[in-house]
């Protein structure tokens, strides 16, 4: 299906992200209702819960379950940050990231061919592991850039694309894009999936991605955390 068509059920799509965010990370996954939700072993040690603009009832819902521990976090995907913002001041929550957005594209316009690196200083390792496939570049044993993907039926879901700040403005986030699809992308795989931080968003963009909506992360507490690819 091509991403026009999927960016019409960002519910499907959220479901799918988080099937394959999970997969990158070894997330256990549940459902909160209609909700998908994943407990954050590695980071908060407790669940997280997504919707795509639930109603006032479901929201409240949500609340609820978030509100049981502090470490609880509600992502809402939304083109509607205002009301969703609102909403959590209603209920007590604070708002601890609004600045990433999900971000979709057509595999077919992405360069998967093995890409190769111009700096003789620097090596690329790819390996696969349960599924996971990871690329990493090196200078000697200094790790200058990472990331991984996971595919979902057609959609391949790249998580933590990562340029260390002593390698950036090289290339390397681009690179790393590309030697993931190398490695993953198969002739099933018609998309990209990824949620991106501001930097990333101005890269990806480059890349031909498109933005499908806002998220907007929310928790009792006041400390944020971090969803997205980079």
């Amino acid at each position: 299906m091509s991403p026009d068509a999927l960016v019409g059920d960002i519910t499907h799509l959220l479901e799918v992200w988080v099937a394959g965010w999970a997969g990158c990370r070894g997330y256990q996954t549940a459902t909160e209702g209609r909700f998908p939700a994943a407990l954050r072993k590695d980071t908060t040690g407790d669940w997280e819960y997504f919707a795509h603009d639930p109603s006032d009832e479901e929201f409240a819902g949500l609340v609820a379950k978030t509100a049981e521990a502090p470490a609880r976090i509600l992502t809402v995907l939304t083109n509607d940050v205002a009301r969703y913002t609102t909403l959590a001041q209603k209920h007590g929550l604070n708002v601890t990231s609004a600045s990433q957005a999900m971000m979709i594209v057509d595999m077919a316009t992405q360069d998967t061919e093995d890409p190769w690196l111009s700096d003789d200083d620097l090596n690329l390792v790819t390996s696969e592991l349960d599924g996971v496939h990871h690329a990493v570049v090196r200078s000697g044993d200094t790790v200058a850039a990472s990331g991984r993907v996971f595919v979902v039926g057609e959609t391949a879901i790249f998580d933590k694309i990562v340029v260390q700040p002593a390698f950036q403005r090289r290339g390397l986030g681009s690179f790393i894009m590309k030697a993931l699809a190398a490695q993953a992308i198969g002739p099933d795989v018609e998309n990209g999936l990824l949620l991106a931080s501001i930097d990333g968003q101005k890269l990806y963009s480059h890349l031909g991605w498109s933005t499908v909506c806002r998220v907007l992360m929310l928790s009792t507490s006041d400390e944020g955390a971090d969803l997205s690819v980079g």
